[in-house]
């Protein structure tokens, strides 16, 4: 055998031993956000934790709105009902070139307008009302709504007074309705939605441990918001605030009874960018804060730091099943051309969890809504979702960008 033979046979060796190596690594770091999301799912179909009920605090709602003139009446309308004579609700018409801070003082709100081209965001925003409110009287909670998000009856006094009651911040539950004039991968998207923001939190909570911001719908004890900086261009800001309260000790409560609800975009380019910027945003966060959250668990003896880092490893669940597929394919490549075929009995094993917590979120919470072909959608939807990973890849975006609106109407 030539020298040249022997080089050729050992590379092909190595190459064959780095793949298989490759194979059970990618299926290994699989395994721990496919059993976080089966395990949050499953534990989400038990019963309810009962909730004491606490006193109404005195309350201020901020709503920070950028060119919101479309459809921010209805929402400021739809929170004025919920609010008492001491009460504020405070809108921060933040860098608009529209009517929004005249449609917003015709309901009665009070508006603040801040003109800043340099530093533009939704964090920004919050901080000059927070320095607003604290020029004045404080109230005892802060409640934040989006100028797109409806609330319903009853949630602002809810998240106010346990927020009040147990001096953390409370997140209520936050879900998207389809537009007027749906599209099948609107379906699912709803669907992915409904169990980010509403089966897993339910999952963590009846396994009594904390759940992260989800952007609206967020209340904070005075003293809580306060002792955080708000001003930054982050275009996750809420995630990125889950994160630092937690650490400071005040890890989210969630309040599943509450209910604030968005609208998906109509406009198919809308629609595009703001899921790049939720999922960039999402996949930035989880990468800078998994490591420095498993270490500030390890240096405070903190189970329910791991248990957020935990959570805050499983991907969008999109983007999970993506890489799923695509290891899936890899292993059944090495097991045809190896014989090898224990890693794909392990992503089979994935695969079956990760149907199995998506199924029994959409029997419990989502069939009412969401009819049984939404599932026929989802390969579509993946496909739809491909460049956006990709573009993850190349460029990710890392600079806030309002989504167009759709006109919102009180329902």
């Amino acid at each position: 055998m030539t020298l040249f033979a022997i080089f050729s046979a050992s590379l092909a060796s190595f190459a064959v031993l780095f793949t298989e190596a490759a194979l059970w690594a990618a299926a290994g770091l699989l395994l721990i956000p496919t059993t976080v999301l089966l395990a949050e799912c499953l534990a989400a179909l038990w019963p309810a934790r009962r909730q004491a009920v606490a006193v109404r605090p005195r309350l201020a709602v901020l709503v920070p709105a950028h060119n919101e003139v479309l459809g921010i009446q209805p929402v400021l309308n739809q929170i004025l009902t919920e609010l008492k004579s001491d009460d504020r609700l405070v809108v921060i018409a933040d860098n608009c070139t529209d009517e929004t801070a005249i449609a917003a003082r015709a309901t009665g709100a009070t508006v603040i307008e801040r003109h800043d081209s340099e530093r533009r965001g939704k964090g920004y925003a919050l901080d000059y009302g927070l320095q607003f409110l604290a020029e004045a009287n404080p109230p005892d909670v802060v409640v934040v709504v989006d100028a797109d998000c409806l609330v319903q009856p009853g949630t602002l006094e809810q998240i106010a007074a346990t927020a009040a009651a147990t001096g953390r911040p409370v997140q209520a539950t936050y879900l998207m309705e389809r537009p007027a004039q749906p599209q099948p991968k609107d379906a699912v998207s709803a669907l992915a939605f409904l169990v980010k923001n509403w089966v897993r939190p339910q999952g963590l909570d009846r396994l009594g441990f904390p759940g992260i911001l989800t952007g609206t719908g967020m209340a904070f004890p005075w003293s809580v918001i306060r002792s955080v900086s708000m001003a930054s261009g982050n275009i996750v800001e809420d995630m990125q605030l889950s994160m630092d309260l937690a650490i400071a000790g005040y890890p989210t409560l969630f309040c599943p009874d509450s209910r604030v609800i968005g609208l998906l975009p109509q406009q198919a380019q809308a629609a595009k960018s703001q899921r790049t910027r939720w999922e960039h945003g999402h996949l930035q966060t989880m990468l800078r804060e998994v490591p420095r959250l498993f270490q500030e668990a390890l240096r405070q003896k903190r189970l329910d730091l791991l248990v957020i880092a935990l959570d805050l490893s499983v991907p969008p669940l999109s983007l999970l099943v993506i890489l799923w597929g695509a290891v899936l394919l890899l292993a059944v490549a090495v097991g045809l051309l190896t014989n090898l075929w224990l890693p794909m009995a392990l992503l089979s094993v994935e695969g079956a969890m990760i149907l199995t917590a998506i199924l029994s979120a959409w029997l419990k919470f989502g069939r009412a809504d969401l009819p049984a072909l939404t599932l026929l959608a989802v390969p579509f939807y993946l496909l739809w979702k491909i460049p956006l990973y990709l573009a993850y890849a190349v460029r990710p975006q890392t600079k806030w960008v309002r989504t167009e609106r759709d006109a919102v109407s009180k329902s």
